[in-house]
């Protein structure tokens, strides 16, 4: 289930990571007004009959999990988006790769949460495969702006990897860092 926004943001850099894409590009923009996400990738790629087939909640190609009959991740954030009067756009093109474009205002009771940022960048991060990610975070209100950007191999350079705990718990710490800095 979607609880927060950075649960939809998961799951879509976890479907582009596992449609064997070489880079992922993660947007998070948040003014005072609003939230908006893209998350692009040069995956496969989607033609148009089954980039139809992804928004419905009916259907799922079986392919990433065998058992489930249905495929409800793109669906669920439609709906949050309509019912929170937010913005939904995804285009893709088949050999290319997708991008999906959300965005919610920060003053609907519908809006859900932001969540965890610092836990969502490192899970996002942490994804498996041999691929690249960048993470473009930007921040302005009154009180302040801040603005960063990660990027998958040079932390994992840093850091000698991201699978080891003692890692890990570096990773989570600078990323808290980053959200703190005005």
């Amino acid at each position: 289930m979607h609880y927060s926004l950075g649960d939809y943001v998961l799951d879509i850099a976890q479907n582009a990571v596992e449609s064997g894409a070489g880079t992922v590009r993660i947007d998070f923009a948040e003014t005072e007004e609003s939230f908006s996400v893209a998350v692009a990738d040069d995956g496969v790629g989607m033609a148009e009959e089954e980039l139809a087939r992804a928004l419905d909640p009916f259907y799922t190609d079986g392919k990433k999990h065998a058992r489930r009959k249905v495929g409800l991740g793109l669906p669920f954030l439609v709906q949050a988006t309509r019912q929170a009067e937010g913005s939904f756009r995804i285009e893709s093109e088949k050999g290319k790769g997708t991008t999906v474009a959300f965005g919610f205002p920060k003053g609907n009771v519908d809006a859900p949460p932001l969540g965890d940022l610092p836990g969502l960048f490192r899970a996002a991060l942490c994804l498996p495969g041999d691929h690249e990610m960048t993470i473009r975070r930007t921040r302005s209100s009154p009180e302040g702006s801040l603005s960063y950007e990660l990027s998958r191999s040079e932390l994992s350079e840093a850091l000698g990897g991201l699978e080891r705990a003692d890692s890990l718990a570096l990773l989570l710490g600078f990323l808290a860092s980053q959200e703190e800095a005005d």
